[in-house]
């Protein structure tokens, strides 16, 4: 009913950028929280960025300053912008937001995308 699909991933030298998207989609009633995780290689998923239905922002200290999340309510679809990538961002990223859908607009889920690979080479 509800699917997010992530896309805009790649390989990339470090110091270079990167525009991730994660676009929303079915019977959708509302989105609120949007959120962006990563997950590299033998480390635990965590969280990188989050923006509210309301626009506020939180990141993660690792990538403040050099990540921007937003998002677009009218096209359902939120973005991480990654500047400045390092190694160390090397990770699989993944969309997660909590969704009403319009056949039951009383009830929040979360879902997630599949995921999009992101490495950046030294």
């Amino acid at each position: 009913q509800v699917q997010l699909v992530e896309s805009g991933g790649g390989l990339v030298q470090a110091g270079g950028s990167l525009r991730l998207s994660c676009a929303a989609s079915g019977r959708i009633f509302s989105i609120n929280d949007i959120a962006w995780y990563r997950q590299a290689p033998g480390k635990q998923r965590e969280l990188v960025a989050r923006v509210t239905s309301s626009g506020s922002r939180n990141y993660a200290d690792s990538v403040k300053g050099r990540f921007t999340i937003s998002r677009d309510n009218a096209k359902n679809t939120a973005y991480l912008q990654m500047n400045s990538l390092k190694p160390e961002d090397t990770a699989v990223y993944y969309c997660s937001a909590d969704i009403r859908s319009t056949v039951a607009p009383g009830i929040t889920k979360n879902y997630w995308g599949q995921g999009t690979q992101v490495t950046v080479s030294s």
